[in-house]
């Protein structure tokens, strides 16, 4: 059986966690970061911090299941914040507006609107 191509390290300070996943989310893995962010809320961790710093990839799955963190939080009265998520989970996150949904995530900022150039000048 090969080794999941995602590491998760949680250290809590009371009723907060920083949660620091190492790799990439995708089909494969993501059961074991939603498995993860349910174990906060089960401890009775009220702020989960996502560091997504060391994620080389990450697609719809993981997105999926971030979302799916992120309600579970909410309906506990809980908190879910994602830090630092590599370019193409950010790019995904704008594509389907599911910016809104994972509440206040820190350093997914969407990109400044284009403005079109006039030909000619």
């Amino acid at each position: 059986m090969p080794l999941p191509r995602l590491n998760v390290h949680r250290h809590d300070q009371a009723t907060r966690a920083r949660v620091i996943l190492t790799g990439e989310i995708d089909r494969t893995t993501a059961p074991l970061v939603l498995t993860a962010l349910a174990a906060c809320l089960h401890d009775g961790i009220r702020t989960a911090d996502v560091d997504l710093t060391a994620v080389a990839f990450c697609d719809v799955s993981g997105l999926n299941v971030l979302l799916t963190a992120s309600w579970l939080a909410t309906e506990d009265g809980a908190t879910l914040r994602l830090h630092h998520p590599p370019p193409i989970l950010t790019r995904i996150i704008e594509i389907t507006g599911s910016g809104s949904v994972l509440h206040e995530t820190h350093a997914v900022r969407p990109r400044p609107p284009r403005v079109p150039t006039t030909a000619g000048g």
